[in-house]
């Protein structure tokens, strides 16, 4: 079933018959242009942010866990600088973890989403 709704013949027909249901409710006989849309200068793109917030939120932790190290082996750290770095590090994971969730949440949506 997979192999007929992929093969480019079907594909053809399919945007065949979106074109002419696009020309039928704007009037105009001209079919619009399709182009992927291109991606701004200088904006991170999706999984690129995505993988900059997972770096960021290890990176955090590591600083905290590292601290808390250093407090254990008696170096001269505050304690309220790890319980900080601690806490920093526990909220970065908790988002983190909850726009995975969303995203996931969302997909799952758009793959039950009736065709």
């Amino acid at each position: 079933m997979i192999n007929k709704i992929n093969s480019q013949t079907n594909i053809d027909a399919m945007l065949a018959t979106l074109r002419q249901h696009q020309v039928d409710s704007t009037g105009s006989n001209t079919p619009p242009v399709l182009t992927p849309p291109t991606p701004e200068v200088g904006k991170p793109t999706f999984g690129e942010a995505i993988a900059t917030a997972v770096v960021d939120t290890n990176n955090l932790s590591m600083h905290a866990s590292a601290l808390r190290n250093a407090y254990d082996r008696g170096e001269e750290v505050p304690l309220t600088d790890v319980v900080l770095a601690m806490q920093k590090s526990s909220l970065a994971f908790e988002a983190t973890l909850q726009i995975r969730n969303k995203v996931l949440k969302a997909y799952e949506d758009i793959l039950n989403m009736p065709v």
